[in-house]
């Protein structure tokens, strides 16, 4: 073969190739077509192959023209094979429609837990009326948990199977007052703030753990009475509870108190205690520099989870601490 004779050869295999690719109806076919050209045996390998039967000055040009050949006859493979890809891939959306219209599955949102959102309420109520709201150390000194509050060194609070003492200084926080002794040191009266936070002492059985969460509650200012303490309980529990409640004030004792009451409610057709409060003892107000014939304040105290438990019928305070999904999601 001379190359005269090669380059008609060409010529009419790139036009024969180019019609047959595009032609192809499918990917056996066109993959049919493809081998017959640039297969192992397809006729422009066997092409290559007859390159030694020209004189060697032509051999050069005719490898081009060849390589340009194969070039051309791979670009049109790849291209209907794009083709047949996309066509395939349209008709197989045809057939499985999405309706956009039918609703996404459903993924539940995550919430506050109970005991936070008691919380939330109770300090949502109380800013609403003036009150501020103050936090503290989880570790205290035995001066702000305990002396400080008037709370003689012979008290049974202060027993070991009470309080959880540190190994080198120090305790686990019984109650939030200790918020309230800092509060009135660095700040001059009048004061009206709350205390919510985390408190520890040593029980653990259906109604107690050693952890659990308090609010309590402090105003000091001139005239400050215990009939304004009255009111003011009877209108956060009709607040908290969302109906009118009965109330009734036991005689207690607290040593940060005096006089002091425990405040019982009607529950059930019986009576309930909910929170302790009382006077600010004048030795409190007088150990952080409160003139106590110029002030007087009242103080209380509540358990964040014993409210939420009558809130919301929870028979066992464990619940609270146990992370079941069930009861969470209730929530």
């Amino acid at each position: 073969m001379d190359l005269k004779s090669l380059k008609q050869k060409i010529s009419t295999l790139k036009s024969e190739s180019s019609a047959l690719i595009n032609s192809s109806n499918d990917k056996g076919s066109l993959e049919k077509t493809y081998k017959s050209y640039l297969g192992k045996s397809g006729e422009v390998n066997l092409l290559l192959k007859s390159l030694g039967s020209l004189p060697q000055e032509k051999r050069k040009e005719a490898g081009m023209l060849l390589n340009q050949l194969k070039s051309d006859i791979d670009n049109s493979y790849k291209d209907k094979t794009s083709e047949l890809s996309k066509a395939e891939n349209e008709l197989r959306l045809g057939n499985q429609k999405i309706d956009i219209s039918l609703p996404s599955a459903s993924k539940a949102d995550g919430s506050l837990h109970p005991v936070t959102q008691t919380i939330n309420e109770i300090s949502d109520f109380f800013e609403s009326i003036g009150f501020g709201i103050e936090s503290g150390p989880e570790t205290e000194t035995d001066y702000y948990n305990f002396e400080a509050l008037n709370v003689p060194e012979d008290h049974p609070a202060k027993d070991m199977h009470d309080t959880f003492y540190l190994k080198e200084s120090g305790l686990l926080r019984t109650h939030t007052s200790p918020v309230q002794i800092r509060t009135m040191e660095n700040k001059n009266p009048p004061h009206r703030i709350i205390c919510p936070g985390k408190v520890f002492r040593k029980d653990s059985d259906l109604t107690h753990t050693p952890m659990f969460h308090q609010i309590e509650g402090l105003v000091v200012e001139e005239g400050a009475s215990f009939a304004q303490l009255k009111g003011l309980l009877n209108d956060f529990l009709e607040d908290f509870f969302g109906r009118e409640v009965e109330l009734r004030f036991r005689p207690s004792y607290f040593p940060f108190t005096e006089p002091s009451a425990e405040v019982d409610i009607k529950w059930n057709k019986s009576w309930l205690e909910v929170l302790g409060c009382g006077m600010v003892h004048p030795n409190v107000l007088e150990m952080v520099g409160v003139d106590a014939k110029k002030y007087s304040g009242f103080a209380f105290g509540l358990g964040v989870e014993r409210m939420a438990m009558l809130k919301y019928d929870i028979p066992d305070l464990r619940l609270f601490f146990e992370n079941d999904y069930r009861f969470l999601k209730q929530f």
